[in-house]
């Protein structure tokens, strides 16, 4: 149980309502044990009446009815407890999930872009949902029934050994043999655990990537391919399940036939020691009675094991991630700034997973209320510059500031509210329009979700939709075209009204007209702020106060349009060629 380890803090935090609920159990064991003793009395009450005549059939009468108002009282008496148990320790795990599976989604929030690169969604899904209620099985019915077990052993077995010493050892015999099987039948279950939740994250991915891109699937005629490896992936989680299940099958029939054994064992030494005297009648039936309600606690123990196996395989694929630790770490706090111009120094960035130097010793400054254009062949770092300036990745070499602070002294909260973004493929998630809208600032009145709508020419086209900016849209917004994409994305950005805008290639799926219409917007409303825009389109960085050409991540030009027309390079020829195919 080493990863399970890592959950005692939750344990420590619940522990008042887990310690009721452990004293609840052990008074709801202490009125079961009524019944045992007062079915043995009340034979013991028959066979004197029988045998001796010492009571009269009144006496035996009243004894019996009394004995049995007194069982039929413990029984709901503990029956109630029981149900004051489950609902004190179930709902004690739920709290539980509910914590851990904040804690494991707040982790993957602080996580980096290499993380989410390196893993797949449904792997990540599966850990916090799948493995997430594996666990929980462990914090409800495992400590539950673990604790029920453990208080009816110790005071049924008490009991038996204070009323007859040797029948109860003999009694207790095929307990050792019990704990042999469960613990070589342990290491077996733990193993095939782990391979069944690998596998089932496995399942999870491949049905994940189906779904989102069935269009790609269906326009080429994919399915019978798709389908046969979704087969071969159930045939695997099903051969894996039923490889686990052959095991924990065997539990349930060991645990009878040992209960089977001790019934067999006080049947014969109880009811030898009651020819010979040694022991009353009662004595007997108790204990066949206790050696039957010792039948579930002792077959859950093989349950209960295979829970904690399980929870402890998932335990150990959740702790796995909780251990990465983020690339990005927050600055100790930057002081209130008012000047936003951005200076980078000499800036490289390679990208860890693939070793690609992105960005080489890139060096310009771009004052507040100025706007950058910057252009290249795809692959030459344009992205990259961007995901550098919002700390998306940390440079290898060299240094950019705002403001004259360099950005690992910001918090990470504190500079990305400085900073709107619009990707170059956007996402927009399964929301109304307005709310999609609305996460570039939370607090945004349905006014200002329309202007900024109207800032980026998408207005209209959301007025004509029969439930206007309440429609809701499908997943990652495929139910608009890609310009409406781009443009509710933008509209995004500009609700936020941030110091710097960043626009990475976002206006490639709208026309010519609609492109002018949102950068005219552009250049009023951002007239006092930093605009950095990625572009193929020329038309897009035409009056950008500074324009830099990049190639394999190194500045190659860089000036005004008209300076990079003169100086008749790369830009000169790329404005050459999109005015031949616009003639």
């Amino acid at each position: 149980m080493k990863e399970l380890q890592y959950l005692n803090k939750y344990l420590r935090k619940y522990q008042v309502k887990l310690l009721t609920g452990v004293i609840i159990t052990v008074i709801a064991r202490i009125f079961s044990l009524f019944a045992p003793r007062l079915v043995g009395d009340s034979l013991t009450t028959i066979e004197n009446y029988i045998v001796d005549q010492d009571l009269t059939l009144e006496a035996v009468k009243m004894i019996l009815l009394q004995n049995i108002a007194i069982i039929i009282g413990t029984a709901l008496l503990s029956g109630f407890f029981t149900f004051l148990m489950r609902q004190t320790i179930i709902n004690v795990s739920r709290y539980i999930e509910f914590d851990l599976k904040n804690e494991i989604y707040e982790h993957y929030q602080r996580l980096t872009q290499r993380f989410y690169k390196n893993n797949r969604t449904g792997d990540l899904m599966s850990r916090i949902s799948e493995d997430v209620s594996k666990v929980r099985m462990y914090f409800g019915p495992a400590i539950m029934y673990s604790i029920n077990t453990i208080a009816l052993f110790v005071i049924v077995i008490a009991y038996m050994f204070s009323i007859a010493p040797e029948l109860a050892m003999y009694t207790i015999i095929p307990l050792p043999l019990l704990s042999f099987i469960i613990y070589k039948l342990n290491s077996v279950i733990h193993q095939r655990s782990t391979l069944v939740q690998e596998v089932l994250a496995k399942l999870s991915t491949f049905t994940q990537e189906s779904f989102s891109g069935i269009s790609i699937i269906k326009s080429y005629v994919l399915q019978p391919k798709m389908a046969s490896e979704f087969g071969i992936l159930t045939e695997e989680s099903k051969d894996k399940n039923m490889s686990l299940v052959r095991i924990q099958a065997w539990f349930f029939p060991l645990m009878i036939l040992l209960i089977g054994v001790s019934n067999l064992i006080v049947i014969f030494v109880g009811g030898n020691q009651y020819i010979q005297g040694q022991i009353e009648i009662g004595v007997l039936g108790e204990f066949i009675i206790y050696v039957n309600m010792l039948t579930w606690p002792v077959a859950v123990v093989g349950w209960v094991t295979s829970i904690v196996q399980q929870a402890e395989a998932s335990q150990k694929r959740i702790n796995r991630f909780l251990q990465e630790r983020p690339d990005i770490v927050d600055g100790e706090g930057a002081p209130t700034i008012t000047d936003y111009t951005i200076s980078f120094e000499a800036v490289s960035l390679r990208y860890p997973e693939t070793n690609i130097q992105a960005l080489d010793t890139v060096s310009f400054t771009l004052n507040p209320g100025e706007k950058l254009g910057i252009v290249g062949a795809v692959g030459s770092g344009k992205s990259s510059l961007f995901d550098a300036l919002s700390r998306l990745y940390d440079v290898s070499e060299g240094t950019i500031r705002i403001g004259g602070i360099p950005l690992q002294q910001f918090r990470l909260e504190e500079l990305r509210k400085l900073i709107g973004i619009v990707p170059q493929n956007p996402f927009l998630f399964s929301d109304t329009l307005a709310n999609n809208i609305r996460f570039g600032k939370q607090e945004a009145t349905q006014e200002e979700i329309e202007n900024a709508a109207q800032m980026a020419n998408v207005h209209q086209n959301i007025i004509d939709f029969s439930d206007g900016y309440d429609t809701l849209l499908g997943e990652r917004g495929v139910t608009l075209s890609g310009g409406q994409i781009q443009r509710v994305s933008i509209a995004r950005a500009l609700i936020k009204n941030p110091e710097i805008l960043l626009l990475d290639d976002c206006l490639s799926a709208v026309d010519t007209d609609t492109e002018e219409n949102i950068l005219n917007n552009l250049k009023q409303i951002r007239a006092e702020k930093t605009t950095l825009i990625v572009s193929h389109r020329l038309t897009s960085v035409l009056d950008a106060d500074h324009i830099i050409v990049l190639d394999q991540g190194k500045i190659v030009e860089e000036g005004s349009h008209q300076s990079l027309l003169k100086s008749k390079g790369y830009y000169f020829d790329l404005f050459q060629k999109q005015q031949t195919e616009n003639a």
